[in-house]
């Protein structure tokens, strides 16, 4: 196999800490998920590193915090065009660090210089309001005003499914704001992290600022501890499993922390749905990314009237969901990162259908046993992981109910809640659906996973805190200054 493009030569050698690339203490394989193949090698830091990391952030911080607008835009503007150039090259290298198909590491490319225009527009809305102090007798005479202020050194730590995106969603909010960074990749995919952050640190040395406004620093959960603990940092971004994510904001305190974690979203078809247009939903929600996004369709709820004739037609479109290679652009279905991931994945649909689910497609491996099939469960009972927990995988579990109130009680059963979907031709039915299911996110007639990048994005009860979004996340990264002034 070819070696991508970025190693070597295209990025430095070691790890971006400081104003310079330094020596790793350690380096790790990169397989291709698909076949195992190695195909690089990637530094490893430590905890000594995460340290240095800190401190040069935090010795740099009020620099970064006094550049101009002008400047901060100029930066985000920067990278987004640098990433858009880069984007042939990233998408290759995304699909051998990821093993997720090719068409999926486009659109996460796509969206990635999406957030970081984002950001470069958001600069310029980056200020505060006046306060009528004179509403009260004792504010008689005094002028007052908020203003927002960088929070400090922010520590960004991203998962392994969407390395890039997530990254950028770390990085562009915190430059917007003033705010030092410092990101941890997943232990699994630091490559194309690596290539952004030396992408953004190149534009940050062409418009006059420190390259050590923004730093990477890989390693074990050791390392992750010293960055999310360290008395300096202010603020902590992390993405990925709601047991960490609990660990994090536990460890963190009285650390600012936005907390993007697990779920299970639920789609809702109601009796008077599009049925056609909800199940290309299911099998377009449930299986991109391979299943390992936190907004694909997992939990699949319909009223029992259309329940047989819905079920029939998921089932029907399964079989053209292409499974192998995700260099193939026709793939949809792919490795997953790792066989452990594998191996759990097909372990609780065995459970599931020990505990009474019945099969009614999938459930094996595919691509060569490589991959595992796109796969529905129906009636999968409460208390079996592949309905409580998140799956991340190419499974979607089927229930059903006699009514929208029921199905709106049973999404709200989980102890997730980040998106949801209703397909339905009814207003009310919408509107209700708004109005009841606990999560970020509801989205009508289209599936769970639709995001848009400049949208508040987040979750309530275990699927998290705070919200991304470049103008939501700057929000996160800054704190509010209130002034008084007596002329």
């Amino acid at each position: 196999m070819t070696r991508p493009t970025i190693l070597p030569g295209t990025c430095p050698e070691g790890l971006p800490v400081g104003d310079g690339w330094v020596s790793a203490p350690g380096s790790r394989p990169v397989h291709f998920p698909y076949d195992g193949t190695e195909f690089a090698a990637a530094p490893v830091g430590d905890q000594e590193l995460a340290e240095r990391a800190v401190e040069h952030a935090a010795a740099v911080r009020v620099r970064v915090g006094r550049l101009t607008a002008g400047v901060r835009r100029q930066v985000l503007a920067g990278v987004a065009s640098a990433l858009a150039e880069a984007e042939p090259d990233l998408v290759e290298l995304l699909v051998l660090e990821t093993g997720k198909p090719r068409i999926d590491c486009g659109v996460e490319m796509r969206r990635a210089v999406a957030t970081w225009q984002a950001a470069a527009d958001e600069v310029a809305h980056l200020h505060g309001e006046t306060v009528p102090l004179d509403l009260q007798p004792s504010g008689e005479g005094l002028f007052g005003f908020w203003t927002r202020k960088p929070v400090g050194v922010v520590v960004g730590i991203a998962g392994f499914n969407y390395p890039v995106l997530l990254a950028s969603h770390k990085i562009a909010p915190a430059l917007a704001a003033g705010c030092p960074v410092i990101v941890k990749p997943a232990p699994a995919t630091p490559l194309a992290t690596l290539r952004l952050v030396h992408l953004v640190r190149e534009q940050l040395v062409a418009a006059g600022a420190p390259a050590g406004a923004v730093q990477l620093v890989t390693g074990d959960a050791e390392v992750g501890r010293t960055l999310t603990t360290h008395p300096e940092v202010a603020a902590v971004s992390f993405t990925g499993s709601a047991a960490v994510g609990h660990r994090i904001a536990r460890d963190a305190a009285p650390r600012k922390v936005v907390l993007e974690l697990g779920s299970n979203a639920a789609l809702v078809v109601a009796a008077d749905a599009d049925l056609d247009a909800a199940a290309d939903a299911v099998v377009r929600g449930g299986f991109y990314a391979s299943g390992q996004a936190c907004i694909s369709v997992q939990r699949v709820v319909v009223v029992d009237a259309v329940a047989g004739e819905f079920e029939k037609r998921l089932a029907d479109r399964l079989p053209d969901v292409v499974v192998g290679d995700p260099r193939n652009p026709e793939t949809r279905v792919s490795a997953l990162i790792d066989e452990t991931a594998t191996e759990r994945v097909l372990d609780w649909v065995e459970r599931a259908r020990a505990a009474g689910a019945r099969l009614v497609a999938g459930g094996v491996r595919d691509g060569g046993g490589r991959c595992v099939a796109p796969t529905l469960l129906a009636e999968v009972p409460d208390g079996e992981p592949a309905w409580d927990e998140e799956i991340f995988g190419p499974v979607v579990c089927l229930r059903t109910v006699p009514d929208l109130d029921a199905a709106y009680d049973l999404v709200n059963a989980s102890r997730y809640g980040l998106h949801a979907a209703v397909y339905t031709r009814g207003l009310r039915a919408a509107l209700e659906a708004v109005d009841r299911l606990e999560v970020g996110g509801v989205v009508v007639n289209e599936v769970p996973g639709y995001r848009s990048d400049i949208a508040p994005y987040g979750g309530v009860k275990d699927s998290g805190i705070g919200r991304e979004g470049p103008r939501f996340a700057i929000e996160e990264m800054t704190v509010t200054r209130m002034v008084v002034v007596r002329p």
